[in-house]
C-alpha cells in the first residue's frame, strides 16, 4: 500500500484531532474550509485515505467518518529546555531540564537531534535573539562562518556568530556594545535552528 501523501497525512490529522476535540467528525465543508480547498477537494482526499485504510466512511456522508488503523499525530514534538544560555557577558550554565517546549516537525531540520535554551541578556539582540526568548539549537559539533552557535567557554555557555580563520576563532555579538570573543578552540554544542517568543 502507498504511504500517504503529506497533504493526505495533514488532513488525515486534522480529522483525528476534530474528533478528539469534538467526539465527532468534521463535514468534507469545514476540512475544505480549514485546508482553503474546495468541497471536492476535501471528498477526493478523504476517499484517497479510505482506499489507503486509514478511514471507514458510511455512505457519503462525512459525519460517518471513522479512523482506523493509524495513531494520532498532529506533527508537534517536545524539545526538552535544558537550562540557560548567556546572550552577553559570560554565564556558568549546567545543562539543567526545565521541562519541554513543543514545536511543529516543519520548523526543524529532519534526522537532527534538538534542544532548546532560554536565552539571557541582549548581545545578539541585533540577529533577532532577545533576552527571555527560547531558542531551538540543532545538535552539532561544527560550524560554518556566519553561522550561530552555542559554544563552552570556560565551563559557562554562550550564544554567538562563529568565525574562523585559519586557527583562529571569533566569537562575535550581534550588538555593537559587546566586544567579539577571541579564542584558538572552542567546544561547540549546537547551532541555532529557530527562535520563539512569547509577548
Amino acid at each position: 500500500m502507498k504511504e500517504l501523501t503529506e497533504k493526505q497525512r495533514l488532513v488525515l490529522n486534522f480529522i483525528a484531532r476534530f474528533i478528539n476535540e469534538h467526539s465527532y467528525p468534521p463535514t468534507f465543508r469545514q476540512i475544505a474550509e480549514y485546508f482553503e480547498i474546495t468541497v471536492k477537494a476535501a471528498y477526493d482526499h478523504v476517499l484517497a485515505l479510505k482506499r489507503k485504510q486509514k478511514l471507514k466512511v458510511g455512505d457519503k456522508s462525512s459525519r460517518t467518518i471513522e479512523i482506523i488503523n493509524c495513531e494520532f499525530d498532529d506533527g508537534f514534538i517536545d524539545i526538552p529546555i535544558l537550562g540557560e544560555v548567556a546572550a552577553g557577558p559570560r554565564i556558568l550554565s549546567e545543562e539543567n531540564y526545565m521541562g519541554n517546549i513543543r514545536v511543529h516537525r516543519s520548523m526543524l531540520k529532519k534526522q537532527k537531534r534538538h534542544f532548546s535554551l532560554i536565552v539571557r541578556g541582549d548581545s545578539m539582540k541585533d540577529a533577532g535573539v532577545m533576552d527571555g526568548d527560547t531558542v531551538i539549537i540543532e545538535k552539532t559539533e561544527t560550524a560554518k562562518n556566519g553561522d550561530i552557535i552555542v559554544a563552552m567557554i570556560d565551563d559557562g555557555y554562550t550564544l554567538k556568530r562563529f568565525f574562523k580563520r585559519n586557527k583562529h576563532i571569533k566569537l562575535k555579538s550581534e550588538n555593537p556594545a559587546y566586544f567579539p570573543i577571541y579564542c584558538n578552540e572552542v567546544q561547540i554544542v549546537g547551532r541555532l535552528a529557530c527562535v520563539i517568543r512569547s509577548y
